[in-house]
């Protein structure tokens, strides 16, 4: 096609065999789009496309991702929030005729509907090297492996009695990415052997790193995530890991997770019955 279709934050390009997405910079354009600058998203890569009715006066169209198609929508496994969703270009309420339009133009080249999920990703990783600082240590990425380098603030004792950790790209099977706009977010690597156990709770598993109150923010945290989640698949299929047993906690550990939460009820991020409820769970693994 060839055209352009400009919107808020970004503008699509649309091409024979892909859409160019270009993402805006700018104190208002989401700061995850900021990161990725642009993106080629290859038709093949797209399930479906669809317009709906936005927020005040706007109208949306989305490309949805096939599975396993995007390693960065893979490692987010539906925990963004709408206004980060790199696939959705939201355009003004009387532009809804032209939005429809391309997608029609979409939909007559997209891939059959039962084509299923991706046998690889057909969409460019964030590229390394990546890293971010995390509530108890930094991580990096350097396209070879991992490493985790912990903060004597943050750390629980069991990462410090671990020390530092590097992890090669050959020993992962996987990635656990769960947004630090929740409660106990962080990023764990999943051992490729089954036969390596890890503790339930990722402040005490040293092939993971927590985020807190201003640290792993999604446009820092995610690429890194997609990056080595890419470089992963690229040297061969991982295992799933099953879950261990949950281990008794040390005091210091328990003392640092509540001075967390009280952070977040504080900045309002947590509800008083939500700090009530979880710093109460806290205190009975002691």
């Amino acid at each position: 096609m060839g055209d352009v279709l400009a919107g808020f934050h970004a503008a699509w390009e649309f091409e024979s065999d892909s859409v160019l997405i270009r993402f805006e910079r700018g104190i208002r354009t989401p700061k995850l789009f900021q990161a990725l600058g642009e993106r080629r998203i290859p038709l093949d890569a797209i399930a479906a496309v669809t317009v709906t009715p936005g927020r005040r006066g706007t109208v949306v169209l989305r490309a949805e991702p096939r599975p396993g198609a995007d390693p960065l929508m893979e490692a987010a496994a539906g925990q963004l929030k709408e206004t980060s969703d790199p696939y959705r270009l939201v355009l003004p309420a009387e532009r809804e005729t032209l939005a429809e339009y391309y997608a029609d133009e979409l939909r007559s080249l997209l891939a059959p509907a039962d084509a299923g999920p991706a046998e690889r990703y057909l969409v460019q990783p964030p590229e390394a090297p990546q890293q971010f600082k995390a509530y108890d240590g930094k991580a990096s990425f350097d396209g070879r492996s991992v490493h985790f380098r912990w903060f004597w603030t943050g750390a629980s004792s069991a990462k410090w009695k671990a020390g530092d950790q590097r992890f090669a790209v050959s020993d992962i099977g996987g990635v656990e990415w769960r947004s630090p706009e929740v409660f106990e977010g962080h990023l764990r690597l999943l051992h490729r052997d089954p036969a390596t156990g890890r503790p339930a709770q990722a402040d005490q598993d040293p092939a993971a790193v927590v985020f807190g109150l201003g640290y792993g923010p999604v446009h820092e945290s995610l690429p890194f995530a997609a990056s080595v989640l890419a470089a992963v698949r690229a040297a061969g299929p991982g295992v799933p890991k099953p879950e261990a047993s949950v281990p008794r906690r040390d005091p210091a550990d328990i003392a640092d997770r509540i001075r967390h939460l009280g952070e977040l009820h504080e900045a309002g991020l947590v509800t008083d019955e939500e700090f009530s409820v979880k710093k109460a769970e806290l205190l009975a693994e002691l």
